[in-house]
């Protein structure tokens, strides 16, 4: 008789490819834990966590940390639960969940185009957004839903007149895209100026602070939507994260290792302009978190290519503290969350743009 075989057991810390990486393997499943990228990702919840208990704490009405911990057990003054869990609370679970989103959107399309400039508010998807949202809200007046319908639809139609019109040799150049992209956002800009201007005054106005990008005045109403929908759309994308970077090594070799490159792809794109219509249906189109943080995290990992689950928690990060930089610094006065990563994105761009150009 052949002798027991023993019992699996998740293997101590290992070496892969010079990384520290902790393997667990079963009968028909294997799971490798980057050290680095795990301590990484643990030390942006916590960043998160207190940047959200300080939201939670200041503001016009300031509150002790103790009692801001008993409002969310339930416990305190009427009016203290009322301020943090009421109306504190969604604000920054929102930021966090949105901000997650955006990183998750932007680290799909630079994986897809290879390129660090290949982010959605870059190559015209949140503009595509964006631009069916207006069409939505000025010319037939929909409410919150159909408003992320019109979103989602915008977004898609872009992406698609985007690749069509990159597609080349069989297939859709990273830096063509990009190019094609930045011209299609241009015309969508113009056009979203358009209608606008031909709005009523008080449609205009709703639209011009809507297209800023805020979370002032968000709530549970748009909490619970975002949080089901983003259930739904990034455990797949997640999921999608092995074949997202077989796919960075060229359509050959994903090919050659028996990666599906057009499914692959036409499924990773329509998860990333979901992601990114959601946003802007929930709280305007916000630029440059889906450019910056996945590189951030890509140089804080030292990872080769860029990891969603590390882009989605200092997506997450970044965009909860923009919210909380726009609440405090130029209080009482409340900026939108858009103004302040503009603000700050801009000058990451611009060191992108230097920083590549040396490259090439």
């Amino acid at each position: 008789m052949s002798p027991t075989p023993a019992p699996v057991r998740p293997h101590p810390a290992t070496v892969d490819f010079g990384r520290p990486t902790l393997v667990t393997r079963g009968p028909r499943w294997s799971l490798r834990l980057d050290v680095r990228t795990a301590v990484s990702c643990a030390v942006f919840l916590l960043l998160t966590l207190a940047v959200v208990v300080v939201t939670l704490a200041h503001g016009t009405y300031e509150i002790p940390l103790p009692d801001v911990v008993r409002a969310l057990y339930g416990e305190g003054p009427a009016g203290t639960r009322t301020v943090v869990v009421e109306w504190r609370l969604p604000r920054a679970l929102l930021a966090v969940l949105l901000g997650a989103a955006l990183a998750v959107s932007g680290a799909i399309f630079q994986s897809v185009t290879r390129n660090p400039l290949g982010s959605p508010d870059i190559i015209g998807f949140s503009s595509g957004s964006y631009t069916g949202a207006l069409v939505v809200m000025l010319l037939t007046g929909g409410g919150y839903y159909q408003v992320a319908a019109g979103s989602l639809a915008g977004g898609i139609l872009t992406a698609f007149v985007v690749f069509v019109l990159a597609y080349r040799r069989g297939a859709a150049q990273g830096f063509r895209l990009i190019i094609v992209g930045i011209a299609i956002s241009a015309m969508l800009g113009a056009f979203n100026t358009w209608l606008v201007l031909r709005a009523d005054i008080e449609d205009a106005m709703l639209s011009a602070v809507w297209g800023a990008g805020s979370l002032n005045s968000l709530g549970y109403d748009q909490l619970w939507p975002v949080l089901a929908l983003l259930a739904l759309l990034i455990p797949p994308a997640l999921a999608c994260g092995p074949a997202l970077r077989r796919l960075e090594l060229g359509d050959d070799a994903a090919a050659a290792l028996g990666t599906r490159t057009e499914t692959v792809r036409l499924v990773l794109v329509v998860l990333g302009v979901a992601l990114i219509a959601l946003v802007t249906a929930a709280a305007g189109p916000i630029a440059f978190i889906a450019l910056a943080a996945p590189q951030i995290a890509r140089r804080i990992t030292r990872s080769a290519s860029v990891a969603l689950l590390p882009s989605a928690v200092l997506g997450g990060f970044l965009l909860a503290l923009a919210d909380l930089a726009g609440q405090r610094l130029f209080a009482p006065v409340q900026l939108p969350v858009g103004i302040v990563t503009v603000s700050i994105g801009g000058l990451y761009l611009v060191w992108l743009l230097v920083r590549e150009a040396r490259r090439t």
